[in-house]
């Protein structure tokens, strides 16, 4: 199977897309508007036409919207931080294992709100209108047509992912940095390399650069322009030469100059720093499990 030859009238048709998004929040000065992960599924579902992600097409909008909203009114709750991400991050295995579904986007609109100390019903409003905008381009462009697949539920595989990321969770409270339990882009990524039959260490290397260098682009470009538009216009292309020289396709990579640009200053701060922990973390445990306690329990 030859692999897939990615069009540039698809890159300016995303690009274009996540502009707009930024661009309306500018209009109205409404920073709620502004959804990473929007930037990770454009990418996924129009350019790269992830197989897992096109699944099903009514889920790419009432999913990410569910979940969305879940973590709205989790962050409404009287709760400290780090408890409100595990809450959602623990909800959020139940949805997917109850709706069938790998699409690992829904994690990061879930802990967004949560992560933005979102408040405003903009932000509903916005993953509503984007998501199903999203939906209805790839249901008539029969996107879900021209790449099958049927979602497969490893509960295995979910249970492994509640584990690690609650015990990240658990250590970065205890060290006094409850910011640092969720990165979205990071995991994102790690869930999905959980569900893939192999996950070499090239690849664990790569994706840790690539993560962390469009955490290091959305920060940097931030920190000198005082423009979320402008960040936008220049880093979007950044992330993609890195990808390019890297010659990896990683969908959340493009979530994070739009992070960079919506979170709180103390986070903001440590963004690059914090992702090289967490991809650190995550990919590493990705690779432990995927290289040595994967073959036990299939050999059982």
């Amino acid at each position: 199977m030859k692999p897939q030859k990615l069009k540039l009238s698809d890159y300016l048709l995303g690009f274009g897309f996540v502009l707009l998004m930024v661009g309306i929040a500018t209009v109205l000065n409404d920073v709620e508007i502004i959804l990473p992960e929007i930037a990770a599924l454009t990418t996924g579902l129009w350019i790269y036409h992830e197989p897992g992600w096109l699944n099903q097409p009514a889920k790419i909008f009432w999913l990410p919207s569910i979940t969305a909203i879940v973590g709205f009114g989790i962050n409404r709750l009287p709760l400290s931080y780090a408890v409100k991400i595990s809450l959602l991050l623990l909800i959020m295995i139940v949805l997917l294992c109850l709706f069938r579904s790998t699409l690992a986007p829904s994690f990061a609109t879930g802990l967004l709100p949560i992560i933005v100390n979102a408040t405003k019903l903009s932000f509903i409003i916005a993953i509503l209108g984007f998501t199903l905008t999203l939906m209805l381009v790839v249901s008539l462009r029969k996107l879900h047509l021209q790449h099958p697949y049927h979602a497969t539920i490893n509960y295995c595989v979910m249970l492994v992912f509640l584990i690690i990321a609650l015990l990240w969770v658990l250590v970065v409270s205890l060290l006094g940095r409850p910011q640092m339990a969720a990165i979205p882009p990071v995991l994102v990524v790690f869930f999905e390399i959980l569900q893939k039959p192999m996950y070499p260490g090239k690849m664990a290397i790569k994706q840790m650069v690539a993560l962390t260098g469009a955490a290091t682009i959305g920060f940097v470009a931030y920190s000198l322009l005082d423009s979320r538009l402008l960040v936008t216009l220049i880093a979007l292309p950044l992330v993609w030469a890195l990808l390019y020289l890297l010659q990896v396709r990683i969908p959340a990579a493009y979530a994070f100059p739009l992070l960079a640009i919506i979170l709180p200053h103390q986070m903001f701060q440590s963004l690059p720093l914090v992702t090289l922990l967490a991809t650190s973390y995550f990919l590493g445990a990705a690779y432990l499990y995927q290289q040595y306690i994967k073959p036990r329990l299939i050999s059982r």
